[in-house]
């Protein structure tokens, strides 16, 4: 019995891996984002744009938003989105995101081989007005503060880490978990803490 009741569970789970991925594809390139060669899907992920803007992912990435398949579990599935005409998402070849936010309203560059852990938040906008007058309801885009992101190849950012406008993280660099990036991170450095700050060099 107890065999049976495993054939069965890896069936279903070879069902939804197929499901994830054919109605994942589709559900990306329904939203306009661009899939360069294969993505792999766990779950299915959340996008939306602001047209006219761009989301590029790369070659062999995988996109986690399933609890089963990662180690530490996800609290959502991976969300894509552009909030502002002209903004872009460019996610590099074989890298893969576990319950990851991007949201961009001017530009989010992620390199190739990257590792972003579980429920990792990455943004290059404060999102609201720094000015607390009617804060709220001001919308008025050249109030709030956008700044690019960029994310070198090789890099490895922690689980619920969270990285903000105008970050940049450098070749083969470690993002400790839970740490809040607002600056550069040197390439082939170990970088923790609020605000992450470089521990040591990797050798």
């Amino acid at each position: 019995m107890s065999i049976l009741i495993r054939q069965l569970a890896k069936l279903k789970l070879a069902f939804l891996k197929r499901y994830w991925n054919l109605s994942g594809s589709a559900v990306l390139k329904a939203q306009g984002v661009k899939l360069v060669g294969r993505t792999v899907f766990y779950g299915i992920p959340i996008a939306t744009k602001k047209e006219p803007s761009s989301i590029v992912i790369g070659n062999n990435v995988v996109l986690c938003s399933d609890s089963r398949f990662t180690a530490l579990g996800v609290a959502r599935p991976v969300i894509l989105r552009t909030l502002r005409k002209g903004a872009e998402i460019t996610i590099g070849s074989d890298t893969g995101l576990s319950g990851c936010t991007i949201s961009a309203a001017v530009s989010v560059t992620i390199g190739e081989r990257c590792l972003i852990g579980a429920d990792v938040m990455i943004c290059d906008t404060d999102f609201h007005a720094i000015s607390p007058d009617n804060r709220r309801y001001n919308n008025d885009e050249s109030a709030i503060q956008c700044k690019a992101v960029k994310i070198g190849n090789d890099v490895f950012i922690g689980a619920r880490a969270i990285v903000l406008k105008g970050a940049e993280i450098g070749d083969g660099a470690i993002i400790g978990a839970g740490s809040i990036v607002t600056g550069k991170i040197a390439p082939r450095t170990i970088a923790t803490g609020n605000p992450a700050k470089v521990l040591k060099e990797i050798t």
